[in-house]
């Protein structure tokens, strides 16, 4: 019972970050509750019995991303305007609430099906699970089952993964380090001769 409270409080917070979020215009506001609704969606991981899925959220969104959007803004030396103070209206406000509607009720109707959250039945628990349980340790060696499972039978997943991660920190990376050499390159008003 205890864990239907604590998810249900989880899921409100997410609901009550992602409308502040929408609703903001402060950059370094919208910065911090991106790095809040990440915890709070590592919490509901905890809660749902995933901690390794968990660590990653925290690790990752939390931690690096949030660091990373940080050291964005810290190079931005102008004021910036306000998001979609002045945007024109290209299209009918309600458009996008339709869109939003049919794909979330298609979303809906497509999980009906589903079993439900760990129940024994499911296909995942009655042919994969059973197998990893029993085969993991003498086809990998590796005792621990979750990190045979991903480093192992989904090494290249994995790897995936890693590299979409590294390939994006590279770029923000380049991002930031390609506006300094463009602002260091370009000589200063001070330094210009007196045209006289």
């Amino acid at each position: 019972m205890i864990d239907i409270v604590i998810t249900i409080t989880l899921m409100a917070y997410l609901a009550i970050t992602a409308v502040a979020i929408v609703r903001m215009t402060n950059l370094f506001a919208i910065v911090m509750l991106y790095g809040i609704f990440t915890l709070l969606s590592a919490g509901l991981f905890v809660v749902m019995d995933a901690p390794d899925v968990a660590f990653t959220e925290a690790a990752v969104g939390a931690g690096i991303s949030t660091v990373l959007m940080l050291a964005t803004l810290a190079l931005i030396k102008r004021p910036q305007k306000p998001l979609f103070a002045e945007a024109p209206q290209a299209h009918r406000p309600w458009l996008p609430l339709v869109v939003t509607v049919i794909t979330g009720s298609a979303l809906v109707y497509g999980t009906i099906d589903i079993p439900g959250f760990g129940a024994p039945e499911a296909p995942a628990q009655t042919h994969v699970a059973r197998y990893y349980l029993d085969n993991a340790l003498q086809e990998t060696g590796v005792p621990n089952v979750v990190t045979a499972v991903l480093a192992s039978y989904r090494g290249f997943d994995t790897l995936g993964e890693v590299v979409v991660i590294y390939t994006a920190g590279v770029a923000v990376l380049l991002l930031i380090g390609g506006r300094r050499s463009r602002t260091a390159d370009r000589p200063n008003d001070e330094e210009k001769p007196d045209e006289a």
